[in-house]
């Protein structure tokens, strides 16, 4: 089984020799020599580089798209050198569209040693890189040149090798490598990324906006779940903006806040179409077998399958969109010019988003039915803005109010878990209506519907016992009600 770390990366001199790592078992063959010649893409600013993605153009293995995840996407290579619109379209979240542009060339004289057991069985391989590197900047060239040393283990190999050979390459004056790619040490402090900021109101939304963007990426690439990151980054961005709109500045906070309500609209239908296949497969498999009639399963998975595929291009639509582009580039633009907000002006938001969790769940006193359903789904949006803003500012306030936070968050995942069963009510009436109409036998679909009511009634209890805790519960004396 290969280990959670299989490779290392290290610095040396030019003029020192090849570390030799035979011994103890150990045969270090002559190198296979390699030359590779690449080209990285940028735009003007290097907006790729500063949020940790490389592009780069080689003969010999194509285009290259190096994600912040470390996720490399790869694509075949064609005589245009310019980037090819398939690649472009997948950052523009970080581009916003700006011409991508050759900014580095590096050549890499490679010599590969494979380190081998006694038996002839590959151990691991070392790369010794000798780089010369050019930046392609609005001035004149740039040279430079340095080695790399790569040891990477095989499949197969004991953890403890790469241990081993560390000890080693560092008795040879090898040193760990300063720099995460060659592009980065090529062009230094012209790609260093912004310095983490002491405000926690814009640490937290950077965070979330760096969320929304990797998404953004993970959708075009088809990833799994990628809609639902895209959703809850929107969400979150959305809910910090409305609570601290004092601090961030009104007329901007409401103006992006209405554009992330748009996005979180059109991402939503895909979303909730997962959500409830998930869970209405999962309660089918709960079912006894002889309790199950008809082809259930296949008029799920049909259904299902043409909602889905609807709801995708919608929110594809609304991916490729100017509008979306704008709210990008907007959200980009108040992060570049937030001020700072001091701990005690942080206090008052977060307060009125509690009283407002505490009027909601006052107003559910006494209701019944639909009324009591779309109040206590109220009562989930609120917990879940009060969840949120102690999100993004817990980092400077105490454990009273990390206790506080998660009592909010039972509520909100309680009350999630109560509206999933309203959601999915809905849509089996909906499929016990269409079933009958194709005769279909739609027992099945009234069972899963009483059980879906039978749960709700468990949740409802449930939230009531979770909210006394919360009434009753530790907070920061600035917080009581």
């Amino acid at each position: 089984m290969k280990s959670a770390e299989s490779g290392r990366k290290y610095e040396l001199s030019l003029k020192a020799r090849v570390p030799q790592l035979a011994g103890k078992g150990i045969a270090q063959e002559a190198p296979a020599e390699r030359t590779l010649e690449t080209v990285y893409y940028d735009t003007k600013d290097f907006r790729l580089s500063r949020a940790g993605i490389t592009l780069r153009r080689s003969r010999d293995t194509g285009w290259c798209l190096r994600l912040p995840s470390d996720q490399e996407l790869r694509f075949p290579l064609d005589e245009d050198p310019k980037v090819p619109d398939s690649i472009a379209t997948l950052v523009r979240a970080y581009t916003l569209d700006r011409k991508l542009r050759p900014v580095a060339q590096v050549r890499t004289d490679r010599f590969t040693h494979r380190l081998a057991d006694a038996s002839g069985r590959t151990l691991a391989t070392l790369e010794d890189d000798h780089v010369t590197g050019e930046f392609l900047g609005a001035q004149a060239l740039r040279l430079d040149r340095w080695r790399e040393l790569d040891v990477e283990l095989a499949d197969d190999s004991a953890p403890g090798l790469l241990d081993r050979l560390d000890r080693t390459l560092r008795k040879r004056g090898a040193e760990n490598a300063w720099w995460p790619s060659k592009l980065q040490r090529l062009l230094g402090d012209e790609t260093e990324k912004a310095r983490g900021s002491d405000d926690v109101l814009h640490a937290y939304l950077s965070e979330q906006f760096d969320r929304l963007r990797r998404a953004d990426v993970g959708f075009r690439v088809g990833a799994d779940d990628s809609v639902h990151q895209l959703r809850v980054a929107a969400r979150k961005l959305r809910s910090a903006l409305q609570t601290f709109k004092s601090l961030v500045g009104k007329k901007k906070a409401d103006s992006l806040a209405a554009e992330l309500k748009w996005l979180g609209a059109e991402l939503a239908p895909a979303r909730d179409a997962e959500v409830s296949q998930a869970r209405l497969e999962a309660c089918l498999d709960e079912v006894p077998s002889e309790l199950v009639f008809g082809p259930l399963r296949q008029y799920l998975t049909r259904d299902f399958a043409h909602t889905s595929q609807t709801e995708l291009a919608r929110a594809t639509e609304a991916l490729s969109s100017t509008r979306y582009l704008d709210l990008v580039g907007s959200i980009a633009t108040l992060l570049a010019t937030m001020r700072p907000a001091g701990k005690k002006a942080l206090r008052k938001p977060l307060r009125k988003t509690a009283r407002k969790l505490y009027r909601a769940t006052a107003a559910t006193e006494g209701l019944t039915g639909t009324e009591l359903e779309k109040a206590l789904h109220n009562v989930r949006k609120k917990a879940k803005r009060a969840r949120y803003a102690a999100d993004a500012v817990r980092p400077v306030f105490g454990k009273k109010l990390r206790t506080w936070r998660k009592h909010v968050k039972a509520v909100q995942q309680t009350l999630g878990k109560h509206q999933d069963t309203v959601v999915d009510r809905t849509t089996l009436r909906h499929f016990a209506i269409d079933g009958f109409g194709q005769h279909q036998n739609t027992f099945t679909f009234g069972l899963l519907y009483g059980r879906d009511e039978a749960a709700a009634k468990m949740l409802r209890d449930r939230f009531a016992d979770e909210w006394r805790t919360l009434r009753k519960g530790v907070r920061p004396g600035w917080l009581k009600m």
